[in-house]
Formats: C-alpha cells, structure tokens, sequence
C-alpha cells in the first residue's frame, strides 16, 4: 500500500505544536499551562520575545505582561460570549 503514498506534488513541512511547545522556556510553559487561552506555541512565544525586549529580560515582568494580554483578551471576548450584563472584574 505504500504507492498510495507517493505523489510529484510538493510537501510541505508539517507543523509540530508539541515541538514548539517543547522548546518554549520552562517558565513559559509553566505560565502556558495555566493560562486561560488555549495559546499557541508560536503566538505566545512571539509575545514573550517581545516583553522580554521591553523589560530588559525581567522574567517576572515579562509574565505580568503576559497576564495582563490575556486578561485584555478576556475583557474584550466577554461581552460577545457572556453577553454586556457579566460582571467586568478582569481588567
């Protein structure tokens, strides 16, 4: 069955989240796995990179900003989720 396999199309590379989770700093990952969104490897390392820039490697810093991004997040889906009467205690 291994011709049914076979193909002159092109492939690409295939995305491999858990690798890219893997590599993420164990203080990322500790932060990732207790976040409220389910973020991807790539977008929260992304942001990571870029508090890590803006508080000169400050770590905890860095964290803080990340929780404030999500609580944002989370203020701004509320309304369309819960609708406009939930409590607004996040931000």
């Amino acid at each position: 069955m291994a011709g049914n396999l076979t193909t002159s199309l092109r492939c690409k590379a295939r995305s491999r989240p858990m690798d890219r989770y893997d590599r993420l700093p164990p203080e990322l990952r500790g932060w990732l796995a207790r976040a409220a969104l389910p973020w991807s490897a790539q977008s929260v390392a992304r942001l990571w990179e870029r508090h890590l820039r803006e508080t000169q490697g400050d770590t905890m810093a860095a964290l803080a900003r990340l929780d404030l991004a999500e609580r944002r997040m989370l203020a701004k889906d509320r309304p369309k989720v819960w609708g406009e009467s939930y409590p607004a205690t996040l931000c």
